[in-house]
């Protein structure tokens, strides 16, 4: 789904602030609603009494603080470096691009140097700070609609300010044809609205049977563990077990995140070759380097945020957490920034 309805944050988020498509948002907010219909179902099995202080099991609910909206803005800036997000960067593997290669090393060494700082970071700034989940204080059907207002808003805008948006739909009254219906599903583009409104289904399956969607968790384990195995950064990360979002282990083995990377990469490569879109991109010392660095503030943003694109805004935003709203606004202003300062045109 991803590789074929091009679901990354940071092309979606270019396409709109610089070619004025804002198309991929609606799978963004398609995405979000979806999931949080999805969620409000699920979370009403597991705390059906939103008034007490407890918060549902495992959700990517996380505090609201100064490193949350940092992460977040350096998340977006390393996003605009590199040419996409983690998410992104993995299913275009998939598609041959090359430049994936060192971002994603940039990412494991953007996870340990905030390894190596988390214990200031965590005492200092994230300690103290709040965890807002609507349901707290609307409900799960006040958060809905909340949730869902706000998506139409953003919708409304989106649509006004996409002055050369593609078309959600191509012709209508097209003949049903198995060559028709193979150029739909393995050649052109998905409808954004239905890629959304799946990755939200699969999003909320995801939380019911194993965990929240992420793409970080295993990443920032590996580094982590390499970490430690090489005496890099402190061996207790203060408060880290007790907050929600995709945080590092210890493990010589890989998580069941891990097995979802695998799927996504397999996955996305078997689609790219399917629609013809394989092709082994150029790499250079200069696009190399930049995403090698915009990979290092992926991986330090994501560590001290909890979370990326998926985990903290996706997720995040689907379970009703503040933190995920916090998230969007900061990486979307990030890459705004990344942009407006030409960065992308360094690779």
């Amino acid at each position: 789904m991803l590789e074929r309805g091009r679901f990354c944050f940071y092309c979606i988020f270019r396409d709109g602030i610089e070619d004025k498509n804002t198309t991929g948002l609606l799978s963004v907010f398609a995405a979000i609603a979806a999931g949080s219909v999805g969620y409000s179902i699920v979370f009403g099995q597991f705390l059906p009494n939103t008034s007490t202080d407890r918060l549902p099991p495992l959700a990517h609910i996380g505090p609201v603080s100064i490193p949350l909206a940092v992460g977040a803005f350096l998340f977006g800036i390393g996003m605009t470096l590199s040419g996409a997000c983690i998410s992104g960067h993995l299913y275009r593997i998939g598609q041959g691009y090359l430049r994936a290669i060192p971002a994603l090393i940039g990412t494991l060494i953007g996870f340990a140097i905030a390894f190596i700082l988390w214990n200031p970071i965590y005492l200092n700034f994230i300690s103290g700070s709040p965890t807002l989940w609507l349901p707290h204080n609307f409900g799960y059907a006040g958060s809905l609609l909340i949730t869902l207002i706000l998506l139409t808003i953003l919708a409304v805008i989106a649509v006004k300010k996409g002055i050369h948006s593609e078309p959600i739909s191509g012709e209508r009254n097209e003949r049903v044809t198995l060559r028709g219906i193979h150029q739909k599903l393995v050649v052109n583009r998905w409808n954004p609205l239905i890629t959304g409104g799946l990755v939200g289904a699969i999003g909320t399956i995801a939380y019911l049977r194993i965990e929240p969607l992420g793409v970080t968790r295993q990443l920032s384990t590996t580094a982590r563990t390499l970490s430690l195995d090489n005496g890099v950064g402190p061996e207790t990360l203060n408060g880290l077990d007790k907050m929600a979002g995709c945080i590092a282990v210890v493990s010589e083995v890989i998580t069941n995140n891990g097995w979802l990377i695998i799927g996504l990469v397999g996955a996305s490569l078997a689609a790219a070759i399917s629609g013809n879109r394989f092709k082994l991109s150029k790499i250079t010392p200069v696009n190399g380097t930049t995403a090698l660095i915009g990979g290092v503030l992926l991986g330090f943003g994501s560590m001290i945020s909890l979370g990326c694109t998926i985990g903290v805004l996706l997720s995040g935003t689907q379970a009703f957490a503040l933190s995920g709203w916090v998230f969007f606004a900061a990486v979307f202003l990030g890459v705004w920034t990344g942009i407006k300062l030409k960065l992308h045109s360094l690779g």
